[in-house]
């Protein structure tokens, strides 16, 4: 497969088996019925492995804070933004296998897919080579960001809101787009409204999701 060798690179970690790698850049258009083969399974994993990695190094880097301050960073850090701008900074988007028709319509450069893009390689990785190896990929990829965390930062969706009464607008609204999954993983889309400003965040709780869509939204938003 196109770009195993790269991504092994990004890695830093050669695969005992690269089927795991493959799959993991390896976009549900690209894949077998009902999305056989795609990444979703590995994205679901890197998930909770990176949300432990980076709680563990907040946890480290910052012993003096309470989880109310440490909750914010955490969530920065692992939102659909942040996680796509590191994912597109390391050129995860070229090596992804995306149908021929999703690619025309930009699904490369979409937050959400390069978000989980990233998301699924850390879950390749930790299956592959274990939990080290999955943190030196997450704190290197992920320390700009978190050098750049002077303070706590608010949590999104209490920073929409502030935004939007600045301005004098309704209070942001939050909408289910769609729920899919079975009952023990679901994957919640939800699409959020400030004006006549909108952007859809998903994640596998609904108070994750809204927070994605109000973390996207504020990301294409004027200061």
């Amino acid at each position: 497969m196109k770009g195993l060798d790269e991504a092994q690179a990004l890695l830093g970690h050669r695969f005992g088996d690269e089927r795991i790698l493959a799959e993991a850049l390896t976009h549900r258009s690209a894949a077998g019925a009902r999305g056989a083969g795609s990444n979703e399974r590995l994205e679901f994993i890197g998930d909770r492995v990176l949300g432990l990695i980076v709680a563990e190094w907040l946890i480290e880097k910052f012993p003096a804070e309470r989880e109310g301050e440490l909750g914010p960073r955490l969530a920065a850090l692992v939102s659909k933004p942040a996680l796509a701008q590191v994912a597109e900074a390391n050129g995860l988007a070229a090596l992804l296998a995306v149908a021929p028709g999703e690619a025309k319509r930009g699904v490369r450069g979409q937050a959400t897919v390069l978000a989980d893009a990233l998301e699924a390689i850390i879950g390749a990785l930790y299956l592959d080579a274990g939990l080290d190896a999955a943190r030196s990929f997450i704190r290197r990829v992920l320390g700009d960001a978190l050098s750049q965390q002077f303070t706590p930062p608010k949590d999104p969706k209490t920073a929409l809101q502030e935004w939007a009464l600045k301005r004098a607008l309704p209070l942001p609204l939050y909408q289910l787009v769609e729920q899919t999954g079975p009952s023990h993983a679901p994957h919640f889309s939800i699409r959020v409204t400030v004006g006549d400003a909108a952007a859809t965040g998903a994640a596998g709780s609904k108070r994750a999701a809204e927070q994605a869509a109000a973390a996207l939204l504020l990301s294409q938003l004027p200061p």
